[in-house]
């Protein structure tokens, strides 16, 4: 009976969330200046905006603590993001 074979590690560049989570955040802030710029100040596109720099924000410092603790080798931080 063949064994499968083992699948290749995928490089650090393909498995690194940091550029995509920057590119999330970028992403609102584009969006955040077309609200702006087109100055529909009545709907709710420009919190939304907001909303979505502020969480993704929050969320970029995060994973970048944890990553940080990972690379320290604290007991309390997440596996897998060094």
């Amino acid at each position: 009976m063949e064994r499968e074979p083992e699948p290749t590690e995928l490089s650090r560049r393909l498995t690194d969330p940091a550029p995509v989570i920057a590119l999330g955040i970028a992403l609102w802030v584009a969006a955040t200046v077309v609200v702006l710029i087109v100055g529909d100040r009545g709907s709710s596109a420009l919190p939304v905006c907001l909303a979505g720099i502020g969480v993704g924000t929050v969320g970029f410092v995060l994973f970048l603590v944890q990553r940080a603790a990972a690379r320290r080798g604290s007991k309390t931080a997440q596996r897998g993001l060094d």
